[in-house]
């Protein structure tokens, strides 16, 4: 679980968080930190994590320019690049070439004889969508198995899982909707506000039936055990969303554990998924779920950054939308620290008029984003020391430059 790693993470750095009782303890790596000394690992030992985060802050020079990057201007950098002088393949171009007529092969699967059945589940498969899970299914496909037997083929089974984490994914989001009440997304109205709640329901039940036939068209036990999983993760980090918690502490384990559950959870275990078809070596197989998690919790983290610092068209959807349905993301919790009034809107999630605006502007005037920025950089850092174990390849530096790239999108 997400909460579980981040507690670990915290603990190798001398965070006074620890891991839940009963839970396992991560090994303490040889060196202390990215303060480097056994001395500054004791004094952090004593620090309450937000205050860890802060002081950690400038031993990572690149964060200021990812955060100023969100907050002014859609330049691009990258920070493996600024670090090392390392250049990687595109990985979205590398990853397209497996996923030629990705969004005709999914209508297919749908298949449906009603016309509005057929519209509303088609609805976002349009092509428009950046297909970020997808390609990273692929890439991690070709990556395990050049690594297992230096195969540069790519299994039909393994694409049917780029398939199936895109319908899946896309199942979630006519939900949520649903759920949030929302009127746009990708830049048009969406399916409940065109067809109406009831419907949009019932369109994305049909796409998460036909991601499940497919899946049974595979035939792998363990690969549908695992995306049983993401589908109860979906659901439990929707549940996760409607509550709250009062001690600072507890509210940012809570929100890092509904974002795993909510949208790292589906590109961890699709990783994992390709992998177990690619060899059956679990070393290989833990490796491609940690990039997966890493990767997928930086990309939520940076999600909500975009919600304060991009405007609606870019993003294709509203800004301050989290503010609006009452919840409180990475930049907010942050913000907080600055400025403690915003603990009483927390609480009420924001639901008192002026609340929305007023939490906003506390938010653009603290670290918030630079801070949430930071977190997401540390991420896209473990990922790829996860990602780095295995054979070198033009896919496994893809993923590297994926993982990266994470850090600097503006949609």
């Amino acid at each position: 679980m997400a909460t579980r790693w981040w507690c670990g993470w915290c603990w190798r750095r001398g965070c006074s968080w620890r891991p839940a009782a009963g839970s396992p303890r991560p090994e303490r790596p040889g060196c202390a930190g990215p303060l480097g000394t056994r001395a500054a690992s004791d004094t952090r030992a004593q620090m309450p994590y937000f205050s860890l985060v802060k002081t950690l802050t400038p031993a990572f020079p690149n964060v200021h320019s990812i955060s100023q990057f969100h907050q002014r201007t859609p330049a691009v950098c990258c920070c493996s690049q600024i670090q090392s002088g390392e250049k990687y393949a595109d990985p979205f171009k590398l990853g397209w070439r497996d996923l030629k007529g990705l969004y005709e092969d999914i209508r297919k699967e749908l298949c449906i004889s009603t016309k509005e059945l057929k519209d509303m589940s088609e609805y976002y498969f349009d092509g428009k969508g950046k297909a970020f899970r997808p390609i990273i299914v692929v890439l991690m496909a070709r990556a395990c198995n050049i690594h297992y037997n230096n195969s540069r083929d790519m299994q039909a089974s393994q694409r049917s899982i780029a398939l199936i984490a895109e319908m899946i994914h896309t199942a979630s989001l006519v939900h949520d909707d649903v759920i949030d009440d929302a009127s746009s997304r990708r830049g048009k109205h969406t399916v409940n506000k065109v067809w109406g709640e009831k419907k949009a329901v019932l369109a994305g039940d049909l796409i998460l039936s036909t991601a499940s036939l497919a899946l049974a068209r595979i035939g792998n036990t363990a690969i549908i055990s695992l995306f049983s999983q993401v589908i109860e993760d979906l659901v439990r980090g929707e549940f996760l969303q409607l509550g709250s918690k009062e001690n600072e502490n507890e509210r940012f384990a809570h929100y890092l554990e509904k974002t795993f559950k909510k949208t790292a959870s589906l590109i961890a275990n699709s990783c994992k998924a390709v992998s177990v078809l690619s060899c059956p070596d679990p070393v290989v197989h833990e490796i491609a779920y940690q990039y997966g998690k890493n990767v997928g919790i930086a990309f939520q983290l940076i999600d909500d950054v975009l919600d304060f610092t991009s405007c609606s068209h870019q993003m294709g959807k509203p800004t301050s939308a989290d503010l609006k349905l009452g919840l409180a993301t990475g930049p907010v919790l942050f913000a907080c620290q600055q400025f403690p009034e915003m603990n009483a809107m927390i609480m009420r999630r924001f639901s008192v008029p002026g609340d929305v605006d007023r939490a906003r502007q506390y938010v653009l005037q603290s670290d918030g984003v630079q801070q949430t920025t930071y977190l997401a950089q540390q991420y896209c850092r473990e990922a790829v020391r996860e990602i780095r174990k295995l054979r070198p390849s033009t896919e496994r530096d893809a993923l590297i430059q994926l993982s990266e790239s994470v850090l600097t999108r503006d949609k």
